[in-house]
């Protein structure tokens, strides 16, 4: 059967559902609403009653085949009601969600097992619900145990089953079952590295010929498959869009700086940092300025040295908002060691030069070690933090020039 590679696969038009936060309420205005499904008066649905809240609010998007939608947010901004409501195991209360063709849903560990019966037998229970016929399962049969990389324990009831090997096994049946729809939640988290990059790899494979909802707190995973994000805030949508990059730098800037945690022998202390802002041309002590790829990253860093060390090194390291290290400096590389002599304050500068880094918010670690026990005399982690806005819209680490030729063909 031929496909139609634009053909709209989820349509979520104004999806909305509500929760009630007593559980004695909740179930009395659920009585309630069925009697008044049965009257005339209708009911206001828009009203929230006491202890009433929108989980999902006015949700709205289409997503067509070939297309891989990466929903994020932080914990509690929705996306779990979202996804069962578009799986079909909570009605919303307002809207209306269309899904077209076979869904494969991999939205909690272990849903859709019945745990006393074999990893087998549930291969052809998930595949049946699916609407596969035992012809069809046989065929897929050995494919998915060989992905699953379950083995000898294909034949042991679920119930004993590891929560890796039920993501194993649930992912393995939804994949290879060829889904028209594929709605995979955070549950790959707790699958090993290799296998999680085998599940990536076979999402990539089925991407062209199905609709792919992905949800994740990992936005590298998030910006390898997907080429839409959804950013959900407390139940609404803050942004949906096809930059990727826009998107997922959101979702970093809706959380918190951390808190300052100090480390080492206490010999030396950070008094100050600042960093060289180069709208105002000045070093200020802040948060808030933003360098452009390929600036110069500019710091003064103030430090009060006891008398009990001779020497030391200092050392600088960059963390991205996915908390990897993206920039390592140490004094060492290019210089003997400081010296001291006596209690003193002073302030060094370091020069970082051309920044090759893309958009995002980083945090500075900065400290001085023992030359030779490389013991930590001062460790401060997130005593900075600065922006960087990139030259193109990306979410790679980093943002480098190139050099671009156009061949001539003879």
């Amino acid at each position: 059967m031929s496909q139609n590679n634009n053909e709209v696969l989820i349509t979520c038009e104004a999806v909305s559902k509500k929760f009630c936060k007593d559980f004695k309420r909740s179930l009395w205005y659920g009585i309630k609403d069925v009697g008044l499904t049965f009257s005339s008066r209708g009911q206001h649905q828009d009203i929230l009653r006491k202890d009433e809240f929108w989980a999902v609010k006015d949700i709205n998007f289409e997503l067509r085949r070939g297309e891989c939608l990466g929903l994020i947010g932080h914990n509690g901004a929705g996306k779990s009601t979202l996804l069962k409501i578009l799986n079909g195991l909570i009605t919303p209360d307002q809207g209306k969600v269309t899904m077209k063709g076979r869904v494969g849903a991999l939205i909690e560990l272990g849903a859709g097992f019945n745990p006393v019966l074999t990893g087998r037998e549930n291969i052809y229970n998930n595949g049946a619900v699916l609407g596969f016929s035992k012809k069809e399962i046989d065929a897929k049969l050995e494919a998915i145990i060989e992905f699953s990389e379950i083995g000898e324990f294909i034949d042991a009831p679920v119930q004993n089953y590891s929560s890796g090997m039920k993501v194993r096994l649930g992912f393995a049946v939804a994949a290879q079952m060829e889904p028209d729809i594929m709605i995979v939640d955070e549950v790959l988290a707790v699958g090993d590295l290799g296998f999680v990059i085998k599940c990536l790899n076979r999402m990539g494979e089925l991407i062209p010929n199905c609709a792919v909802i992905f949800v994740s707190h990992s936005m590298p995973m998030v910006a390898r498959i997907c080429n839409r994000v959804l950013l959900m805030d407390k139940g609404q949508e803050k942004l949906l869009t096809n930059d990727l990059a826009e998107g997922i730098q959101q979702y970093v800037n809706m959380f918190e700086s951390p808190e300052r945690i100090n480390q080492g022998t206490g010999d030396v202390e950070l008094e100050k940092i600042e960093i060289y802002d180069p709208n105002l041309k000045i070093y200020v002590n802040t948060d808030n300025v933003t360098l452009e790829t390929y600036d110069d990253l500019k710091l003064n860093i103030t430090l009060k040295i006891s008398s009990r060390i001779s020497s030391f090194h200092l050392f600088i390291t960059a963390f991205d908002g996915r908390l990897r290290e993206v920039i390592s400096t140490n004094s060492e590389i290019t210089r003997k060691p400081f010296t001291n002599n006596s209690n003193a304050t002073r302030t060094y500068n370091v020069v970082i030069p051309r920044l090759v880094l893309a958009s995002d918010k980083f945090s500075i670690t900065i400290g001085a070690s023992d030359p030779i026990s490389k013991q930590f005399y001062c460790r401060v982690t997130n005593s900075m933090f600065f922006n960087v806005k990139a030259v193109g819209a990306t979410w790679a680490t980093s943002v480098v020039p190139g050099e671009w030729t156009e061949l001539v063909s003879k």
